[in-house]
């Protein structure tokens, strides 16, 4: 029996990550007797997949550790119909240009994590466009539509919800439960693709790919999903205005990425550290107990969003975003690279000024926000409020005086928290 595949299971299982299996029992016996292939979908409905996408990420990457060969799917075809499940109402289209889009930002993210070096283990990205875009309506309904029944789409409970609903179901989201079960059963027979998994709010589409394999090919298909991320209030993560975190880093920062993680409420952030962390059970149980001992270093967060950071945007983007967070809350800045005030810079109001214009201090704390005005400036002064590249500030300061951060900044602090950073030329 293959150790690592029952391994697998069994840490799942211990990370609160199973939800539902198909026969747990066949679904053992099948990882056990050698690698197989599985695949995720995520569809293009943003340019960048965001946090609440990762467990699902990471599924594909915890089975390729165990040797098994991860298929993460693009979802060029679905994502022009829109999932109903978990939602109210229904999505808006998306026109096809801006899915194509979604679709090449999504894939650049989706290689991110995974391995994709020639060997048994590859993945291998694939778009359900690919083989639904050339498909005519008639052999659809056919070939997919005849092994699956009315009664079973209308016995999931995302229909169900809906056609309670006073916005209804249309029939374009009623199909989409057939178009994932035809990838499945497409990478079924065309890739030896044997297991799906997913959020447990895809429960009911991916045992539609079961069924539709035992119908329509006589095989037999495996089923699993894990919980859905959900915050300290009971809300899943998502892409509304106030609870987006990106994958991409120009929508969410490397920094503010990392300081996401650092802010999780302790609650939360021992089951945080259960469902992402790829480092053994055992060793993320020790980071939770030794936090447990001084909450107040925040040690889980720290190494939950160090992990993640580097995982998501890599070493070097991390490093730059623990140095920038370290000037910001009052760690010597003569100190930091110039990638972390690079970071800085973008975290920060900042501003371009010329060497010249350093003579009039009052001013350049007013010019920069700083100050409201000089009188406001010059008590602040008084009250030894301002610091520049860590150096205390009084009213016969000269900023032209201090050495500025590889040759060419100068952060500015007033207090402990309202920073400004000045890029001279």
């Amino acid at each position: 029996m293959d150790r690592a595949s029952t391994d697998l299971l069994a840490d799942l299982t211990a990370r609160g990550l199973i939800h539902d299996t198909t026969d747990r029992a066949n679904l053992e016996t099948r990882l056990a007797s050698g690698p197989m292939s599985l695949y995720v979908g995520f569809d293009p409905t943003a340019d960048s997949l965001h946090v609440g996408h990762l467990v699902g990420q990471l599924f594909l990457r915890r089975f390729q550790m165990a040797g098994h060969k991860p298929y993460p799917l693009a979802g060029g075809a679905t994502g022009m119909v829109g999932d109903p499940s978990g939602r109210s109402d229904e999505r808006n289209l998306l026109d096809l240009d801006t899915l194509r889009h979604n679709v090449s930002r999504i894939e650049l993210q989706l290689q991110r994590l995974l391995d994709f070096t020639p060997g048994t283990a590859q993945a291998v990205l694939v778009n359900n466009a690919d083989w639904t875009e050339p498909v005519h309506l008639l052999d659809f309904l056919r070939d997919v539509g005849k092994f699956v029944t009315v009664n079973q789409m209308l016995a999931k409970d995302s229909v169900r919800s809906r056609l309670d609903s006073d916005n209804g179901l249309s029939f374009t989201e009623f199909s989409y439960s057939l178009l994932q079960a035809n990838d499945f059963r497409h990478l079924y027979e065309h890739h030896g693709v044997e297991l799906q998994a997913g959020g447990s709010d895809q429960w009911g589409n991916i045992v539609a790919g079961v069924d539709l394999i035992r119908r329509g090919l006589g095989k037999s298909a495996h089923a699993i999903t894990h919980p859905l991320v959900t915050k300290a209030d009971g809300t899943k993560f998502g892409k509304s205005v106030d609870g987006a975190v990106w994958l991409d880093p120009d929508k969410t920062s490397p920094y503010a990425f990392r300081q996401f993680w650092i802010q999780v409420d302790d609650v939360m952030v021992a089951r945080y550290l259960e469902m992402f962390s790829l480092r053994p059970l055992e060793d993320v149980r020790a980071t939770v107990e030794a936090h447990a001992e001084a909450p107040e270093k925040r040690l889980a967060q720290r190494e939950l969003a160090r992990e993640l950071t580097v995982m998501v945007h890599g070493p070097e983007a991390a490093d730059a975003a623990d140095e920038a967070a370290a000037v910001l809350f009052g760690a010597d800045p003569t100190q930091a690279s110039e990638a972390a005030l690079v970071v800085v810079a973008r975290e920060v109001p900042s501003s371009a000024m010329q060497s010249a214009q350093l003579d009039d201090l009052l001013g350049t704390l007013v010019d920069t926000g700083l100050a409201s005005s000089k009188s406001e400036a010059r008590r602040t002064l008084q009250q030894k409020g301002y610091r520049a590249n860590g150096v205390q500030l009084d009213e016969n300061a000269q900023l032209s005086d201090i050495a500025l951060l590889h040759g060419r900044y100068l952060l500015l602090r007033k207090g402990k928290a309202n920073h400004h950073l000045v890029e001279i030329s």
